[in-house]
């Protein structure tokens, strides 16, 4: 999978998003793709693209700026006017993200972490629709849906790849319904000893989304986290105005 990242903003440089993207590509390879046994490359891309002769053979309409299978666009913050973002496809129905500066400064998140996170998950889940069955995390009794991010339970948690800050992401057991004796749920588990971070559960900053069917329309899908946890609420609050971003295509959605 190649992810194009757009560089939409008005105070971010090409050259700061290049170094980012170099780092994130490291971590795609080296720490994600050996637990996942899937993953992406990211690129740069300019964003006001001419379309090939071949987009323009099949009447391809070409949003500026894709060039790969995916596209994350970087800008300093969202804009009712640009409809387009407000979706799981984009003008030619390829998978999309976004990061929006001002967000990352509200909620708490440095620019290059909301990166690294929103690449992950867009490689976990492309058109942002998978759901995994669970416990309800406010009552273990009962199964829910949870969403198939892989970056949202650890959030609050980053760490460094040649100086540049990346996202903790999730690891396959996180999504299992047991405990697996010396296991790690979590990339960063291997240097936290005795902390490991159970199935469907979140990490200090952390939130999730997840899916009850049981609960009237318009509030099926719910957010979850420590409510004294203020690093967590204010990112979810973020996330929940930003109508842009996967949680909040979720919310304004069901």
């Amino acid at each position: 999978m190649l992810i194009s990242v757009v560089n939409r903003s008005l105070h971010l440089s090409d050259g700061e998003l290049q170094n980012a993207v170099r780092a994130i590509n490291r971590q795609l390879e080296e720490d994600f793709f050996p637990h996942w046994q899937f993953g992406a490359r990211l690129r740069v891309d300019s964003a006001g693209r001419v379309p090939s002769q071949r987009e323009r053979k099949v009447d391809l309409p070409v949003l500026p700026g894709r060039r790969g299978d995916a596209v994350i666009y970087v800008q300093d913050k969202p804009t009712m006017s640009a409809t387009e973002g407000y979706h799981d496809g984009n003008n030619d129905d390829v998978p999309f993200g976004f990061v929006f500066l001002d967000v990352c400064t509200t909620g708490a998140d440095s620019w290059t972490v909301a990166l690294s996170h929103e690449a992950i998950e867009l490689v976990g889940d492309p058109l942002n629709n998978l759901l995994v069955q669970g416990p309800d995390p406010t009552d273990h009794r009962r199964l829910v849906f949870h969403q198939f991010e892989l970056c949202d339970a650890v959030s609050g948690e980053c760490y460094e790849i040649e100086g540049v800050n990346v996202q903790n992401f999730l690891l396959p057991g996180w999504f299992a319904r047991k405990v697996v004796e010396g296991g790690r749920n979590d990339f960063l588990g291997r240097v936290q000893p005795g902390a490991s971070l159970a199935p469907f559960s979140i990490a200090a900053g952390g939130y999730l989304m997840y899916w009850d069917d049981a609960k009237p329309e318009g509030r099926k899908w719910t957010p979850h986290y420590d409510t004294g946890d203020g690093m967590a609420g204010r990112k979810v609050e973020a996330k929940m105005a930003a109508k842009g971003s996967r949680l909040g295509r979720r919310c304004h959605h069901g």
